[in-house]
């Protein structure tokens, strides 16, 4: 947590695309990074073990906690982003092969759902994604009933609801962590996602249950072809993988076995 306090400035100050790519693209290269130097390099090394658990029960609950006190969606979702970035951590924490599989599952599923999310996003505030609020979306489901769906998608997913690729990701963490014996960090990774009911649920009630501030509010409120493309694919993947998991998990797999080889030579040759 005290390493990722720069994103929400970050985030709610940079244009939504780049705020995308930095919510994703960045955080994949730099976890794999830190997975591949951690379990091959400083495989017999046991003080980074300890050090990577607080850093994954801080990052867990202060991005929690402080997501659910913002009022703009794009805040809200930086400290998620925060969040996130404790549960991977839970996965590097748990090591090994599965530890690895569970990573590479979870960055496919919230690389998805953070693009989702932010594309609908940029869709609302063309004059200023800083400025859109939760209470913004009011309403946006009898306007724009696609665009309030996919959004909704995208919370229930990176809120780890079942059917969903998020919590399929959250599952294959929980058991790698239980695997590795860390059922402490799994106990905390359950709770935390309880608690982000409270930010991101209120989303969906505000496009579903509450009418629009303003007559005509979500008027212009609209993506282009390309963008549109790219949601319904978002949307069709968190769904696909939610139900039917089978290729990510073969994906996944491959990616940790490929880690486990490199340990035991490592090993066999001390």
């Amino acid at each position: 947590m005290p390493f990722h306090t720069w994103a929400p400035d970050v985030y709610d100050g940079a244009p939504t695309p780049v705020t995308a790519f930095m919510a994703t693209g960045v955080k994949a290269a730099a976890f794999a990074a830190l997975f591949r130097v951690l379990i091959a390099g400083f495989a017999g090394v046991a003080a980074w073990h300890d050090i990577l658990w607080w850093l994954a029960v801080m990052t867990m609950i202060g991005g929690n906690l402080f997501a659910l006190a913002q009022r703009s969606l794009k805040r809200m979702l930086a400290y998620s982003s925060i969040a996130h970035a404790g549960y991977l951590l839970v996965a590097v924490t748990a090591g090994g092969a599965a530890g690895m599989s569970a990573f590479i599952v979870y960055v496919i599923a919230y690389t998805l759902m953070s693009l989702g999310a932010f594309a609908v996003l940029s869709a609302k505030g063309r004059a200023g994604e800083s400025d859109v609020l939760i209470d913004d979306l009011a309403g946006l489901a009898a306007r724009r009933p696609w665009l309030a769906f996919a959004l909704a998608i995208c919370m229930l997913s990176l809120l780890g609801f079942p059917g969903t690729a998020g919590f399929i990701g959250k599952w294959y963490i929980l058991i790698a962590a239980t695997s590795a014996g860390q059922n402490t960090l799994a106990a905390i990774l359950v709770l935390t996602s309880v608690v982000s009911a409270g930010y991101y649920l209120p989303v969906i009630m505000a496009m579903y249950m509450k009418p629009e501030r303003i007559e005509a509010a979500h008027v212009d409120v609209r993506l282009d072809r390309w963008g549109r493309a790219a949601v319904v694919a978002v949307v069709a993947g968190l769904l696909l993988f939610g139900v039917w998991p089978n290729r990510l998990f073969d994906l996944a797999r491959s990616a940790g076995e490929s880690v486990q080889p490199a340990a035991t030579t490592t090993t066999t040759g001390q």
